[in-house]
C-alpha cells in the first residue's frame, strides 16, 4: 500500500485518485475515517471525506 504526499489518503495507485498528487511508501500510522463530519481527529487534520489515511508521510 502508499499514501498520497498530499492529502494522505492510502491507495495502492502510483497517483493519488482525490488529488493526482504522487504516493509514497513510506508512511506511518493507519487511520480509518469512517464519519468525517462527527469525528474530532478527522476535523483537526481537515479530512473532509471517509476512507482509509496514514498520519505521516514521507
Amino acid at each position: 500500500m502508499k499514501a498520497c504526499t498530499v492529502c494522505k489518503l492510502i491507495t495502492d495507485k502510483d497517483q493519488c485518485e482525490r488529488c493526482g498528487s504522487p504516493t509514497s511508501d513510506n508512511w506511518s500510522g493507519l487511520l480509518i475515517i469512517t464519519n468525517p463530519e462527527e469525528s474530532k481527529v478527522a476535523k483537526e487534520l481537515n479530512i473532509t471525506e471517509q476512507g482509509e489515511y496514514c498520519l505521516r508521510v514521507r
